[in-house]
């Protein structure tokens, strides 16, 4: 058991700007599903097949697989209020343009999907920057309830925009759905103009747009706390997608109207509204890894009802699915925030909705194929017993104990070096050689160390690092890392570093006797 204080999941609401900027995502999100039923409604009226329906989903997420990564650098390097400005106003320029052409009754299947690819890309531009805003919105304790309630903006959309749609739907027709929508995007837009947001930093020094992206991806692939993040929301995606992919199907199924589709996705928004409030008493209580376990089960169930039982008791376990995808994500979001520095959250962020989108469009394509060749409810029989499979596997592929609750702040406890010439920036390869004087007996525990150095090392810019034992004296060591360029290598002291890195250098030193020199080496020519 774990026990900890529950911060009120309604805290971060008392904060003017986090208030604001929340309805804002709320208003734009409802309008974002009202548009998703008129969408995949349409698609049913133009009897379509399960795999078209299908890709109205994969439409909406498969830009994050391209553009997400791009979206984290772009995010990083510009000012993220600008940048989500800027990506609201062409989402509310494409929907109003699918708002005329639906209008003039020049829709078809695969022009909507178009418009919906557009929509998907735009999301995915300003997706990092969303999630990248939160924690300077909030003190750090009220980071995990900030992350409920962003799931809320979402979730209770789920609630309010499908009934909507609903009603919409049958009294005006898709065109006035779309238009909502567009309404939505403005609101959203007006909301981050009255944001008067203090400075980003880092945006004087702004790495190229190709050095920013490798070093985003040598930290995520060096931080194991963050890949594992990363391989448990890949593990309950894939299945995940199925229900919001073959839902259509469902209603369709049942017999249902449009307003019984909606009713059938408001009831996945109810639940996660309600797990907004349960799961702060849940986290105070019980792990992260049981909530993710106990998420997949209460999802499976939901799935099954789906799949097989009538209107009234589908409604009931899609509700309990609701709660499930909200504590899922929520755990999730809030221990990615907790874990990134700074200096890459966006791109760490832009990493997590690759993978967790990527893997939905991927997942909706192809269970809407699977449903196309076996049936709706098989297929979601399928998904039923792969999430139970899901919570089976998170004993053994568990969040690491220390996620969320490392040291992240900047620490410039690093010595600056001094050097008989002044590079240039762009200078470079840069190799650093490290020497340390190690007596016998703290030689294996000094290895293990350097392991958790060298990730620290690649984490913060190196693309190479290597251990060398000296020929001639059993007790030096030489450690050897390269860094791009002497910009790289001057973020690392003053961006990069964190309390982290300090503890891991740290610990290091402890096991050396006396303090290790450090050389910087330059290719020929760079001091003339």
């Amino acid at each position: 058991m774990v026990s900890k204080q529950a911060v009120s999941a309604w805290a971060p609401l008392a904060i003017p700007v986090f208030r604001v900027l929340w309805f804002a995502q709320l208003g734009s999100n409802v309008g974002t599903w009202m548009q998703t039923v008129g969408a995949q409604w349409f698609l049913v009226d133009s009897a379509a097949g399960a795999t078209i329906i299908a890709l109205v989903q994969t439409a909406s997420l498969a830009p994050s697989i391209l553009l997400s990564l791009p979206a984290g650098v772009l995010s990083d390097s510009l000012d993220r209020r600008k940048l989500l400005i800027w990506g609201s106003g062409v989402s509310a320029v494409v929907t109003i343009a699918l708002t005329i052409v639906a209008a003039l009754n020049g829709l078809s299947p695969w022009l909507l999907l178009l418009f919906t690819a557009l929509l998907g890309a735009a999301s995915a531009i300003t997706g990092p920057a969303w999630q990248s805003i939160q924690p300077e919105l909030v003190p750090r304790d009220q980071i995990s309830a900030a992350s409920g309630l962003g799931g809320v903006t979402v979730n209770g959309a789920r609630a309010i925009g499908p009934a909507l749609a609903g009603i919409v739907l049958s009294l005006f027709g898709t065109s006035v759905v779309f238009g909502i929508n567009a309404l939505s995007f403005i609101a959203a837009v007006a909301a981050l103009l009255w944001w008067k947001r203090e400075s980003q930093p880092g945006l004087d020094d702004r790495e190229p747009f190709w050095g920013a992206l490798a070093a985003g991806v040598r930290y995520v692939a060096s931080a194991h706390l963050i890949r594992r993040i990363l391989l448990r929301s890949a593990l309950f995606a894939l299945p995940a997608s199925a229900l919001w992919a073959l839902l259509p199907l469902v209603a369709n199924r049942m017999h249902l109207t449009s307003a019984g589709y909606g009713a059938l996705l408001g009831a996945l928004g109810i639940g996660a509204v309600a797990g907004v409030f349960a799961l702060p008493l849940a986290r105070a209580r019980l792990k992260d890894n049981v909530i993710l376990a106990a998420s997949a089960l209460l999802y499976a169930a939901g799935v099954a009802g789906a799949a097989f039982l009538p209107f009234a008791a589908a409604f009931v376990l899609l509700i309990l699915c609701g709660i499930a995808w909200i504590g899922t994500l929520t755990v999730l979001n809030s221990s990615l925030q907790l874990t990134l520095p700074q200096w890459v959250r966006s791109r760490g962020a832009a990493t997590y909705i690759l993978v967790f989108m990527g893997t939905m469009a991927i997942g909706s394509y192809l269970w809407g194929a699977v449903a196309q060749a076996v049936g709706t409810p098989l297929a979601l029989t399928m998904t039923a017993g792969l999430l139970v499979l899901v919570a089976a596997s998170v004993p053994l592929l568990p969040l690491h104990a220390s996620t969320g609750h490392i040291d992240r702040t900047v620490d410039l406890a690093w010595p600056v070096p001094m050097l008989v010439f002044e590079p240039h920036p762009t200078d470079g390869p840069v190799t650093i050689m490290v020497t340390y004087d190690v007596a016998p007996e703290n030689r294996a525990a000094f290895e293990a160390e350097m392991t958790t150095l060298a990730s620290s090392r690649r984490r913060t810019g190196a693309t190479r690092w290597r251990l060398y034992e000296s020929g001639e004296d059993a007790r030096q060591l030489l450690e050897s890392f390269v860094v791009p360029s002497w910009s790289e290598f001057r973020r690392q002291q003053t961006q990069r570093f964190t309390g982290r890195d300090r503890e891991i250098r740290d610990a290091v030193i402890a096991l050396s006797s006396g303090m290790p020199t450090e050389k910087h080496y330059f290719p020929p020519g760079v001091s003339s």
